[in-house]
């Protein structure tokens, strides 16, 4: 057999005329200037009159003409369609998407507008056809990616999903599975193909291009769109407040909502503002004094339990349990303070009802939809329940049993003056729910641990995540505690008996922190309230109270507080408590003190919420009482005691405080590890350990955060040696400053 023989030729790269080109620079010309504008024209007309002369733009030809003049009629149309299709996909049916349409033209039509007025764009480029493509394929995303969220979760997509992006890559694996994660990418490939292909086939205007027309066809559409906005919201046609922004995509659409989400947030400056009215309502600033009439060793411990998705499933009607879910509240329900809970947000919206009670802020004062830990406090310091009690010698502390990073709480709790956050990467979590949410008794040693670090009262403001949805359709308890009759649809009788049987664990929790504190035999006051209504769907006559927005709250005391039962809102609970307890501190719960139910009482408020947060800050007469914060995150410390070599490569690490979040560093250099126990680390591919090399262990949370580092260890001689005070956990310095410092 012959054997075949082939030569590849390869042609060099040809270098590029540097200098040649420099020197055509320098000797350039008007007429080569001219010449080449020309030669441009003559090229562009070229490949225009090809494109023109193509066999698919002579098929199109008629179809562009049409549509040119035809072009507003066009976009209004395809508005329509968008609108509906988009909202199609995150009702996940078109038949309720129609029935939208139909039931509430004026919204549909708003939105519908909305989309319309950006299709004025297109007339700023010659591609108009492509430019369509774009502005129509961007409104498509937005509906697909709110319709795959709702399939995973019960929130809606919004613009606070785009500033948490980044965290959101580290929770990917607990929205997505790895086939539909495939499926996403393939989809996004395909479109940016036919995105591509439409650029190179989809003709050009060729007509004379008046931009200067466009632009002021752009400003009269869009203002065109503010005036039909504000009549929308005086004629009740749309709302620009969100109790539920679930329920508020329903009825308003994807559109509004989102663009409300993302250009709506904060608070306006309300009519009246100035600086003599902060001096009436704050009565010349006696508002912003921190006193109590207890004496200081007579002041109890303060605890706030906040419960995930609790409330007492009997004010459901629809349905009987098998034995009473809650019975530790119950029997606190009978013998203290207790009644109904008004939260700002339902089946969604923990943070905010976490803002309104730590803060006894309004949220109804906010953007529809803002969550003022994403869009204020993020990045802003704020008074809260910490710096009020924090001012008269309390420790102040945050607990929470899920993620640090969950709705930038590190750095919440950090800029509202907590002395410490303590969050999962500090818990050795060993139980969890069907659905992965860790279980809330873990809360109970690291609540005591909180206590312990202190030699004075402490308020705790705990963060439980147990009830946490999505609740699963299939029977995922094999032989549930309680069991739930009277629903005939399987599914939703799965659903609820899952939930059913988290509260009896979540009411389980409280009776057993309840006897930790009473075995403590400390002065203590704790408060119990659910955040809000789960995501079951429920209608307001399916609940006793026939309201969406109550919850139930008890306030358990050791002190012999008299019972006082009534309906309290979410922004009123922590004031309530200090008055009861003699404690007048904190500027907003003054006020709640001394002017709730009193004439213009929340139109005050506002201009309350608006001087601190966005105004001038009259009210402190330029004392603010918190400017930086100056939280640890954790209370104790990773501490080391030896470091084993095994019998080939790698060590055993040694200490204490390890927790899953626990990662081992070598002069800087994160090791592969695996965790075991509280105790032990292993490294199985950590090198030999050289003389004088440090080892320290970060708590890691989310992003690589790095939420706590214990001191330096030097090894020498197969031994570990402290160097005291080096690290992160410095008291009176923030975690994120310390974090700084090392470089992190």
């Amino acid at each position: 057999m012959k054997k075949l023989h082939f030569k590849l030729h390869l042609k060099k790269p040809k270098k590029p005329d540097i200098k040649g080109t420099i020197y055509k620079i320098r000797h350039l010309k008007k007429e080569d200037i001219i010449a080449w504008r020309k030669a441009k024209k003559e090229r562009r007309e070229r490949i225009l009159e090809e494109r023109r002369n193509s066999a698919f733009a002579k098929k199109m030809k008629p179809v562009y003409m049409w549509m040119n003049r035809l072009s507003l009629l066009c976009h209004a149309l395809l508005a329509c369609v968008i609108n509906l299709v988009i909202e199609a996909i995150s009702r996940h049916s078109l038949f309720q998407a129609w029935d939208y349409m139909v039931n509430s033209p004026l919204v549909f039509l708003y939105n519908a507008f909305m989309i319309f007025a950006t299709f004025s764009i297109v007339y700023l480029f010659r591609r108009r056809v492509f430019a369509r493509i774009i502005v129509s394929v961007l409104w498509l995303i937005l509906g697909v990616c709110n319709g795959y969220m709702l399939i995973k979760r019960v929130t809606p997509f919004n613009a606070q999903d785009l500033k948490v992006a980044m965290d959101a890559v580290q929770l990917i694996n607990n929205y997505f599975d790895p086939f539909e994660l495939i499926m996403i990418v393939v989809g996004i490939v395909a479109v940016v193909v036919w995105i591509i292909s439409m650029w190179r086939r989809g003709g050009q205007y060729t007509g004379k291009l008046r931009r200067w027309l466009a632009v002021i066809g752009i400003g009269v559409s869009f203002g065109a769109y503010l005036i039909v906005s504000q009549i929308a919201l005086d004629q009740r046609v749309v709302s620009n407040y969100f109790g539920n922004i679930a329920f508020a995509y329903q009825d308003y659409g994807l559109p509004y909502c989102f663009m409300a989400s993302v250009f709506n947030t904060g608070i306006d400056e309300p009519t009246g503002y100035s600086k003599e009215e902060m001096e009436r309502i704050s009565n010349n600033g006696e508002i912003t004094v921190n006193e109590t009439s207890r004496a200081s060793d007579d002041l109890p411990n303060i605890i706030f339990v906040q419960l995930e998705s609790y409330f007492d499933v009997d004010e459901a009607e629809f349905f009987t349990t098998s034995e009473d879910a809650c019975p530790n509240l119950h029997e606190m329900y009978k013998n203290y303070s207790s009644g109904y809970f008004k939260v700002p947000s339902v089946g969604a919206g923990t943070a905010n009802t976490e803002f309104e009670v730590m803060t006894g802020m309004n949220m109804r004062f906010f953007g529809p939809g803002e969550y003022p830990f994403k869009t204020y406090l993020k990045e802003k310091t704020a008074e809260s329940a910490a710096t009020a009690l924090g001012a008269l010698g309390y420790g102040t502390h945050g607990l929470h049993n899920n993620g640090g990073n969950f709705y930038s709480r590190a750095r919440v709790y950090n800029n509202a003056g907590y002395d410490t956050f303590t969050s999962k990467e500090f818990m050795n979590i060993l139980q969890t729910t069907p659905n992965g949410w860790s279980k809330d008794e873990v809360l109970i040693q690291h609540m005591m641990e909180a206590m312990d670090t202190t030699e004075q009262q402490d308020f705790l403001m705990t963060i439980s995540v147990q009830g946490h949805g999505d609740y699963p359709e299939e029977q995922v308890i094999e032989d549930p505690k309680i069991k739930v009759e009277g629903i005939e649809n399987e599914a939703l009788k799965n659903k609820w008996e899952y939930y059913v049987n988290q509260v009896y664990e979540m009411d389980k929790f409280a009776g057993d922190l309840v006897k930790a504190v009473e075995d403590r035999g400390e002065p203590t006051v704790i408060v119990f309230y659910g955040d809000h209504l789960p995501t079951m769907g429920l209608q307001a006559e399916d609940l006793k109270s026939r309201y969406l927005y109550n919850t139930n709250y008890v306030i358990w005391d050791n002190i012999g507080l008299e019972q006082q039962d009534k309906n309290i809102p979410a922004y009123q609970i922590m004031s309530e408590v200090f008055e009861r307890l003699g404690i007048h501190s904190g500027t907003i719960f003054n006020y709640h003190q001394e002017r709730k139910g009193t004439k213009n009482y929340l139109s005050d408020l506002e201009l309350l919420q608006y001087d601190i947060l966005y105004g001038k800050q009259y009210v402190y007469n330029g004392n603010p009482p918190i400017t930086e914060g100056h939280m640890q995150m954790g209370v104790k410390d990773v501490t080391l005691s030896e470091i084993v070599p095994h019998l080939e490569t790698g060590y055993s690490l040694y200490g204490e405080n390890f927790t899953k979040s626990s990662k081992v560093y070598v002069n800087g250099e994160k090791q592969k590890s695996t965790f075991l126990n509280n105790t032990r680390i292993e490294l199985p591919d950590t090198s030999d350990l050289q003389y004088g090399d440090i080892i320290t262990v970060s708590q890691v949370g989310s992003s690589n955060t790095v939420f706590r580092t214990s001191n330096e260890y030097v090894y020498q001689n197969g031994q570990l040696i402290e160097k005291p005070d080096t690290g992160s956990g410095i008291e009176g310095k923030s975690w994120l400053e310390t974090t700084k410092e090392q470089g992190d």
